[in-house]
């Protein structure tokens, strides 16, 4: 989710790295606050990588200001990541949302259509937080009113997901062609 993130927002402008994080913040800070611990190392790894170029610029103060920058080949991760997300982002409800926040920076409509297809194919999979003999429990299975919540909460949510799901890919399947 981190590098996806980095990716998206310096593919839409260069940021200083105050500013990227804070849209990363913004964006998952209160699912997964993102620390210095983990966004330096992940800043390193992908100048290293070729992805991201850093220069000066003057800052406010006496101090320049360290600027990121998306290279081609950034650019170019990024537009595949987008097309061909990991089954995590697929299946992971907050990796999702996070690929989701960047979808549209997909230029080609039947891309973004495949995408959501696996989302909604993994959505239409039988599923539960609890099973019982291998079997997915239902909320009318749950005699414990708060696990009874959980499914009944997740399955309103799963009908509003594949909902938008499938309305979005007829919208982008007629788009595409």
């Amino acid at each position: 989710m981190l590098t996806l993130s980095i990716l998206g927002f310096l593919d839409e402008e260069p940021l200083h790295a105050y500013e990227l994080r804070v849209r990363l913040s913004g964006l998952s800070g209160h699912i997964r606050p993102v620390s210095d611990g983990a966004l330096y190392p992940a800043l390193t790894r992908l100048r290293k990588d070729g992805y991201l170029t850093r220069h000066e610029e003057p800052g406010r103060g006496a101090a320049p200001r360290q600027v990121l920058s998306l290279t081609d080949a950034g650019r170019a991760e990024f537009q595949r990541r987008l097309r061909d997300p990991a089954d995590v982002e697929i299946t992971d409800r907050n990796s999702f949302l996070t690929l989701l926040a960047f979808l549209g920076r997909l230029p080609d409509p039947a891309d973004q259509a495949r995408v959501l297809r696996r989302r909604l194919e993994f959505m239409n999979r039988p599923a539960s937080y609890f099973y019982r003999d291998g079997a997915p429990l239902r909320a009318a299975d749950m005699a414990d009113r708060f696990r009874r919540a959980m499914l009944t909460l997740a399955a309103a949510t799963s009908r509003a997901d594949r909902a938008w799901l499938e309305a979005t890919i007829a919208e982008l399947e007629l788009t595409s062609t």
